[in-house]
């Protein structure tokens, strides 16, 4: 059963709206585009008044009657917003992208209006510097100190026209990245291949042939369809092995919504899907904002909120970790170059030879194929193991339970803590999973909020997240099968899931992982994604999709074995990413000789080992830091990666002790404690030193990794 609250804020609107009601959970099966604009419209008419209420002379300025009000109506309309936005990722069509893009400006101004509100910057400064700020519990004194630095960041102390000029420039950016997300969602969408001869597919598993199939036919076409959606495209990369159809996916896919690109065939859809222009333009208006506030470059200011403290501290540390990394890379490459010539003939290995020589010598070297071991990961026992791992180490019970979703396809569970006595348990928070690939769906994983967790006067309301994946929908009777890295990938999301619903703190802004820095944010996830290498816990959530059976101890062993396998070039690939963003946002100046794929260029002379052909346009399909909040930071999935590498090293050490139960169990207790359950209300450093007592070190990342040779005793300080 769902556990729905009376409403904490009464709305004043016709609640025959489902983005106004607010009494529980999101209204998916009442909504309509038709209800976007209405709800938007009254949702900013009700913030804006509130705000002149609050900001009025002689108002009285203290928590209760300044910042609570604040957040009743900004909540409403970030709640709102935010199912649209979900909706907009996870079931586009055109209605709703017209109505998306319709409003997204007005919401835009009215945050960018907020952040230049120089009545309520003052009214925080107030509460700062009140005689009792020292008194105020630790989550509320972080929150008026988060404030202060976001109207700093929004622009508050600039004056006309700067003023003016900054709020068209976010909202200029606003629009432009979401119009770089829908190109990427529609040149994906847009390209497709009809293969008729089964023969040209010789090599592709099975179950990707079955999907193929499944797929024309859904269509009313005969053979066999191939998309860039990943589970029809990496299946080729891996398996087929036809080389021209494998450079001719690599070609489509690396070309998306660029002047390269493959799809649609229609020139003139083509050019309009191109985001060459959007990235420049975006660029550009990122480094005149930087320059409004008073700063050298765009990557100074995403640093300002976050653990690193400059650009060229996060490059040095990227730098250290590619020359680390380099050796194993250029190793795995030389390998990887002879086994192509003398086991496969290809003596010019090229990008869509990688992934098929890669999954050859694996085989070869370790006795199995990733598709070997899909076989045994059935997606509802996996999830049966993912759950009992979070009972086990967080003492809470994950339960099936019902809500409309917005595809058949969409599962809700519930979160409890059970103490002794109780019969039904806590309601810790709620989740909707959604987890094939399908047209209208954005690419990737990811986690968001839909409620976070918030003390009222009346009721505690509780976190509801949504948990987003694109794997291989079921073909047939038989159930969804991963990969383990899609098994990993689950995890990984739901780390980011936990640390919003398991939090305690009772203030919205630094709840969950509202208010952690973005450089801290992954620690939960990737910390997550090692459990799915503990022998136990992959016992327990695998069964062979034919026989029953669970994944054999020795195949077990041999994946261990081939953990590692090509980490190097796999380090490499992210510094790349992480490096070539960081450096893009610290050097970009609109005009100079130096273009963005001159950057890129530059960053793979200096750290690739593997080059990508010339028509390789990566970057136009860079949603992370083009439309998805990673500008400058995309540095932080191995920033973060030290620190939950160490994290689960308390693990690793309670696992040798000679009361390792209850070691675990006390190590389960205080990553709970003292990382989740805190979310943004202290400084992530602060949160990682409570729990390991010691700055974090990098010797667990690059012992996980395969790369250690000798002793490193380096940490991230802050």
């Amino acid at each position: 059963m769902t556990h729905p609250a009376p409403s904490a804020i009464p709305a004043t609107a016709a609640p025959a709206n489902p983005l106004l009601d607010f009494s529980g959970l999101p209204k998916f099966a009442q909504f309509s585009p038709e209800h976007v604009t209405p709800a938007v419209t009254h949702l900013l008419t009700q913030a804006r008044a509130t705000i002149e209420r609050v900001t009025q002379a002689g108002a009285t300025v203290s928590w209760e009657t300044f910042v609570e009000p604040l957040e009743d109506v900004t909540e409403q309309l970030s709640r709102a917003w935010g199912i649209v936005g979900h909706l907009s990722g996870v079931a586009d069509t055109p209605e709703l992208r017209a109505v998306y893009n319709e409003n997204l400006p007005l919401v835009t101004q009215f945050w960018t209006e907020v952040g230049q509100n120089r009545a309520l910057y003052e009214q925080y400064q107030a509460l700062h510097d009140a005689p009792d700020f020292d008194a105020l519990p630790p989550a509320r004194r972080r929150t008026i100190e988060l404030a202060l630095q976001r109207f700093k960041l929004g622009g508050v102390e600039l004056q006309s026209p700067a003023r003016e000029r900054f709020m068209a420039i976010s909202e200029r950016q606003a629009a432009l990245g979401q119009k770089f997300s829908e190109n990427v969602l529609d040149a994906t969408d847009a390209f497709e291949l009809i293969v008729a001869d089964p023969a040209e597919l010789d090599g592709l598993p099975a179950d990707a042939l079955a999907a193929a199939r499944q797929s024309a036919q859904a269509d009313g076409k005969e053979g066999y369809k191939l998309t860039l959606h990943f589970p029809s495209y990496f299946p080729v990369m891996q398996y087929a092995n036809r080389r021209e159809l494998r450079e001719s996916l690599y070609r489509a896919y690396v070309t998306r919504a660029s002047e390269n690109a493959l799809a649609p065939a229609d020139p003139v859809a083509r050019e309009a899907l191109d985001n060459t222009a959007i990235i420049d333009e975006l660029m550009a208006l990122r480094q005149e904002e930087a320059s409004l506030l008073g700063y050298a470059s765009f990557a100074e200011v995403s640093l300002v909120p976050k653990m690193a403290d400059t650009p060229a501290q996060v490059m040095q540390f990227l730098r250290d970790l590619a020359r680390r990394a380099r050796p194993f890379a250029q190793r795995d490459l030389a390998e990887l170059r002879a086994f192509a010539a003398q086991e496969l003939g290809l003596d010019d290995l090229q990008p869509w030879d990688s992934a098929y020589a890669a999954e050859r010598l694996k085989e070869k070297r370790y006795a199995f194929s990733d598709q070997e071991v899909k076989q045994y990961f059935q997606l509802p026992r996996v999830l049966d193991g993912l759950f009992a791992q979070i009972e086990h180490l967080f003492k809470v019970k994950v339960l099936e339970d019902r809500a409309a979703g917005w595809h058949p396809d969409v599962r809700f569970y519930r979160i409890v803590r059970q103490a002794e006595g109780q019969a039904a348990g806590e309601l810790v928070g709620q989740f909707y999973l959604d987890l094939y690939a399908r047209s209208g769906k954005r690419p990737g994983a990811w986690m968001d909020d839909a409620r976070s967790r918030r003390r009222l006067p009346t009721w505690l309301q509780t976190p509801v997240a949504y948990l987003t994946c694109n794997f291989q929908a079921p073909v047939g009777e038989q159930p969804a099968t991963l990969t383990h890295d899609d098994v990993v990938t689950l995890f990984h999301e739901f780390g980011h899931g936990l640390h919003h619903m398991l939090t305690r703190v009772d203030d919205l802004p630094v709840s969950g992982i509202s208010g952690v820095e973005w450089d801290a944010v992954e620690l939960p996830s990737q910390f997550m994604e090692n459990f799915c290498w503990e022998w136990e816990v992959v016992r327990d959530m695998s069964r062979h999709v034919v026989s029953g059976e669970p994944l054999p101890r020795a195949l077990f062993e041999r994946m261990v074995a081939a953990k590692n396998f090509h980490s190097g070039l796999q380090t490499l690939r992210q510094i790349e990413l992480g490096l070539f963003d960081m450096r893009l946002h610290a050097e970009y100046r609109p005009g100079a000789t130096l273009s963005v794929q001159g950057v890129l260029d530059e960053v793979r002379a200096e750290v690739a080992v593997i080059v990508p052909p010339a028509f390789n346009r990566f970057q136009h399909a860079f949603s992370h830091i083009f439309a998805g909040g990673y500008s400058a930071g995309y540095y932080s999935y191995k920033w973060a990666e030290v620190l939950s590498a160490d994290a689960y090293a308390a693990f690793e050490e309670a696992r040798e002790a000679p009361d390792a139960a209850r070691r675990l169990d006390e190590a389960g207790r205080r990553f709970l404690d003292e990382i989740l359950s805190v979310g943004g209300s202290r400084p992530a450093i602060a949160s990682f030193r409570a729990f390991r007592g010691r700055d974090p070190q990098l010797d667990a990342l690059l012992r996980h990794n395969g790369m250690v040779e000798g002793s490193v005793h380096e940490a991230i300080q802050n």
